[in-house]
């Protein structure tokens, strides 16, 4: 396998397909392990704010062994973005012995995280809100809106005025971000074996695949990139309904995010007008159709996301741009050489 390496003839799309099949594996284990934790004792459910899986009587163990896993995984992970910009900066197609090796490292920390979760069980969710392991998951999503203007555009397949500074510190700099984001949320819950865990899970997995395959094609093909972003409709609408049922807020998830899909991301597959004009109709009549059922009084649930993602990505883009200005004051100036 070292050998293929070496000269890259192990294909990346080949890894993207092997990979996707041991995270289901990697899922199925979480369940596995899961059963386990039946007789965890928790407190009752006190509301959208409380995160419920987290211990009564949490110890300064329970805390540290979280803690630590967490900030182990995250220094090493931005080790190895810092080793592949400064090393590789290349994409090929195919895996580099740094793939592996970061591949390798994920795997290890998911198997380090399920083994605190049995012995000490509380996640970060402990000492941090509910709202961060949210926030941190939109974030990631508003950065991708953000770098992939200039591709597609961000409103019907229309490029926003976005600084070119601004798109090209998110592409330098992203990884760092979207390591955060991901590897957070990772430790922010226990291994619970529950089937929204499971969903989360999950996906946080196939987003630790994608960072392992950095500097290949398979990193941006952009059919694997835009599936790693509607997987949030499929996660935020599955949960939503098992957590309040069919009279839920599901719809608000579902067609928020498809309704991203829509203005935003579908513009940057190639695909025709026609094409494009039947997905848009087929987004309305599936928005109609829910609402004659629900009542249009709650249709402004359709916008709820789209709006919070888009005045979102406005604000990060704003305080980049600032940033860059600032730091371009605050740089010296070089003198002249006589």
């Amino acid at each position: 396998m070292l050998s293929m390496l070496k000269d890259g003839s192990f294909r990346a799309d080949r890894a993207l397909v092997l990979g996707v099949f041991a995270v289901v594996v990697l899922t199925g284990v979480v369940w596995w392990q899961g059963q386990a934790l039946r007789d965890v004792v928790l407190l009752p459910d006190q509301g959208a704010s409380w995160y419920y899986w987290k211990l009564p009587e949490p110890t300064v163990w329970t805390r540290l062994s979280a803690w630590l896993g967490y900030a182990a995984h995250q220094l090493v992970s931005w080790g190895l973005i810092h080793y592949a910009q400064t090393r590789i900066r290349r994409y090929t197609g195919g895996l580099k012995r740094y793939n592996l090796i970061s591949l390798a490292a994920n795997l290890g920390f998911v198997l380090l995280h399920l083994a605190q979760t049995q012995l000490f069980y509380d996640g970060l969710a402990q000492d941090v809100s509910i709202f961060s392991s949210q926030g941190s998951v939109v974030l990631l999503l508003v950065v991708v809106l953000l770098m992939e203007n200039r591709r597609r555009g961000l409103f019907a397949g229309r490029r926003a005025p976005i600084p070119a500074t601004v798109t090209d510190v998110l592409r330098r700099y992203h990884g760092y971000l979207f390591s955060w984001a991901v590897i957070y949320t990772f430790w922010y819950h226990p291994m619970e074996g529950t089937s929204g865990h499971l969903i989360g899970f999950f996906y946080v997995f196939l987003l630790l695949l994608q960072s392992g395959l950095v500097f290949t094609t398979a990193h941006t093909n952009r059919w694997w990139t835009l599936s790693l972003e509607l997987l949030v409709a499929v996660h935020g609408t599955l949960v939503a309904v098992m957590n309040s049922g069919p009279d839920g807020m599901w719809p608000m998830f579902l067609f928020g995010f498809l309704g991203v899909f829509v203005l935003t991301q579908m513009h940057g597959l190639g695909l025709g007008a026609r094409t494009r004009w039947w997905l848009f109709a087929g987004f309305v009549a599936a928005v109609v159709g829910v609402y004659s059922w629900r009542g249009f009084g709650d249709l402004d649930e359709v916008v709820r996301i789209p709006a919070i993602e888009y005045l979102l990505l406005a604000v990060v883009a704003l305080l980049i741009h600032l940033g860059v200005l600032v730091a371009r004051r605050l740089r010296p100036v070089k003198e002249p050489r006589p």
